[in-house]
């Protein structure tokens, strides 16, 4: 079986971390990129595999985006697939008390990050003559929801920037897809449950398994399993698509 090289921004998040374990579980190598090294190290002792490269970046700045990429480049040669996944969910304030500058933070982080890597990451895969991103969007990538401006304007734009993407370079053999998690058991949920409801998580977090069909949160190794499928030859005439992975909640 060919080694993929395998590329993971936010890669020291839940997501990111499960991700990382099912392709090296395979035998891959993978480059994980975040913004705190004491993150990445501890990500890198959790994983306990030495086919791992980690590099600090801000995915908002383009100079470490542009150097994230060819370092894994210089390191191993070739990206063969790329999870963007870096992001953040932001202060849980209806939009008349929503300062613009944590809206422009998420949006930062959260859109102008995912344009950053695909500019980049492109350019090298069209380089190849082949590769696979898989963007990480939201189930809100479809919805409103009060108090989430940010979050929610942020990852319509992941999911437009995903099917743009995927028209644009279709011809080369580079396939472009996204997962919409939802309720996932991660860092970010804790702390929209404590947004929510400050103080008493549990009652938020009651609230939001009703809502879920399923009637439970799912896990980052849930996500992780369809982001390798969409990642995978399995996935050969899959482009431009937007995976829900939230339980059944755009079912409802």
């Amino acid at each position: 079986m060919k080694e993929n090289i395998v590329l993971i921004t936010g890669g020291a998040g839940g997501i990111g971390q499960a991700a990382a374990k099912a392709f090296l579980d395979d035998g891959d190598s993978v480059v994980l990129v975040d913004l705190k090294e004491e993150a990445l190290q501890t990500a890198k002792e959790n994983l306990g595999n030495d086919n791992i490269t980690i590099i600090t970046a801000d995915v908002t700045k383009e100079e470490d985006v542009k150097n994230y990429v060819d370092e894994t480049v210089s390191q191993h040669g070739r990206i063969d697939i790329f999870l963007n996944n870096a992001g953040i969910n932001g202060p849980y304030e209806n939009i008349t008390e929503l300062e613009k500058s944590q809206f422009d933070l998420i949006m930062n982080i959260n859109t102008t990050g995912v344009f950053l890597g695909m500019k980049y990451v492109i350019k090298q895969m069209e380089s190849q003559g082949a590769g696979s991103i898989v963007n990480t969007a939201s189930n809100v990538a479809y919805i409103g929801s009060a108090g989430m401006a940010g979050y929610i304007a942020s990852k319509h734009a992941v999911a437009g920037l995903t099917k743009t993407a995927a028209l644009e370079v279709a011809s080369n053999k580079i396939r472009v897809n996204a997962v919409a998690p939802a309720a996932i058991d991660t860092e970010m949920l804790a702390d929209i449950r404590n947004n929510l409801s400050p103080g008493e998580p549990e009652k938020s977090g009651e609230a939001l398994k009703q809502g879920i069909p399923f009637g439970r949160y799912g896990t980052p190794e849930e996500v992780a399993k369809v982001i390798k499928f969409l990642s995978s030859e399995d996935a050969s005439f899959v482009t431009g698509s937007i995976y829900n992975v939230d339980g059944g909640m755009q079912a409802d």
